[in-house]
């Protein structure tokens, strides 16, 4: 069978406006490289656990450590590929992402195409916004970071300015999003 490209949008839940990423990826890897791919395109650090889900079936890092919390997935993220799942029938998925703060990530195959001669994958090929800075508190976390940041006078606004650093709630980059999405580790097979 000849290689196929999915393409995806990848959104972030609960969030208004929307944060989002449209990414091409080869229909043939893992879900653990899939997982680092949306890691980078989104902006996340890889620091936390993580799973994909349809409500019913999990996917994700079977080992002792992940699983510490609870049940384990179904299937070992590392041992399947994102072919053994999508197909036009099924076509949205779950990502969430750091158990605390829980980031769902609603992800949509919007097309399977043929592989691209001269095009090299995986790329990011639109978006909206930066993801929230890690450990923020979720969305209600996220809200009242924005708002502390947005107002100079509030008592801490210098304290949230010098954590959150340089962070620019409505940055994207396709550019650095495609590059990050081609340097995490064991993705090098793909390119």
């Amino acid at each position: 069978m000849a290689k196929q490209i999915f393409r995806f949008k990848v959104v972030l839940d609960d969030i208004l406006p929307q944060i989002w990423r449209t990414i091409e990826v080869k229909s043939d890897i893992t879900f653990y490289q899939f997982h680092l791919i949306i890691q980078e395109a989104m902006g996340w650090t890889n620091s936390h656990l993580h799973e994909f889900n349809d409500g019913n079936f999990r996917i994700g890092d079977t080992s002792e450590e992940a699983c510490e919390f609870g049940n384990p997935p179904q299937w070992e993220e590392k041992d399947k590929k994102i072919s053994d799942y999508f197909s036009k029938d099924k076509t949205r998925l779950t990502y969430v992402y750091d158990f605390g703060d829980s980031w769902e990530h609603t992800i949509i195959l919007e097309g399977i195409e043929s592989l691209q001669k001269g095009v090299k994958y995986p790329r990011c090929i639109d978006g909206a916004r930066a993801c929230p800075p890690e450990d923020c508190g979720s969305a209600p976390g996220y809200y009242q970071l924005l708002e502390i940041l947005a107002d100079s006078e509030h008592e801490e606004h210098e304290e949230m300015k010098k954590w959150a650093g340089d962070y620019n709630p409505e940055y994207f980059s396709k550019e650095e999003a495609t590059e990050g999405m081609r340097n995490p580790i064991d993705l090098s097979d793909m390119l």
